[in-house]
């Protein structure tokens, strides 16, 4: 959050501020930030008023925030006829997941948090509680991990789940249905390796602890 990281320097410039300035309004918002508090980070003190209203009105308004022009241009400028309704719904369902996808894969830098891997077109915004079970969490990416699409389609039918650790656990059922050697170098070898920390939007334990009762096949069927 200083003045010379270039993501401070680059959006000073788009909104003509100066980065010092930019990086002083950061360093207010690090105060009111839970996330930044649990990591011994005070921020600047003295937070103005109007910061803290910002901060409440957005901070967890995930569909807020997908929907807003800070994020992105609007996608529907005019009142939809009631016979578009359908598309409309679809227009703000794909505007939801490009935010969500965004916010998780920026958070683990557009990585596999599982394998390293760093191909886009492998890569997956994996919801922990799918987005058919809790319309609360559908946009929040405490909710997601960014994994390859092997390990998506894995963690999605409840093969691998991740424990309060975040450390990867396999599922009894997946072995009989592998041949061996893809196995051992697919998922052996990733029992009990914990996923990398994301720079920001940690997994949540409440999220994994429900995936892994809900979702995760624990016996052989």
């Amino acid at each position: 959050m200083h003045a010379r990281c270039a993501a401070v320097v680059d959006l000073a410039k788009h909104i003509n501020r100066t980065p010092d300035a930019v990086a002083m309004k950061l360093g207010n918002f690090a105060s009111l930030d839970p996330a930044h508090k649990a990591r011994g980070v005070a921020g600047l003190p003295h937070v103005a008023a109007l910061d803290r209203e910002l901060w409440d009105e957005y901070h967890g308004s995930w569909d807020v925030l997908a929907k807003s022009d800070l994020v992105q241009p609007a996608t529907i400028v005019e009142p939809v006829p009631a016979a578009e309704t359908e598309t409309l719904a679809t227009i703000r369902r794909r505007v939801g997941q490009s935010f969500f996808r965004n916010c998780v894969l920026g958070a683990y830098e557009s990585k596999c948090g599982l394998t390293g891997i760093a191909a886009p077109e492998l890569l997956r915004a994996s919801h922990i509680i799918p987005w058919s079970e809790s319309e609360a969490r559908r946009l929040d990416p405490h909710n997601g991990l960014c994994l390859n699409a092997l390990h998506d389609a894995a963690f999605d039918r409840g093969l691998i789940t991740f424990d309060a650790e975040f450390r990867c656990v396999i599922s009894p059922e997946l072995a009989p249905n592998v041949p061996e050697d893809v196995f051992a170098t697919s998922f052996e070898a990733y029992r009990g390796k914990p996923l990398t920390s994301p720079t920001r939007f940690a997994p949540s334990r409440e999220c994994l602890q429900w995936h892994a009762e809900n979702v995760f096949r624990r016996e052989k069927r």
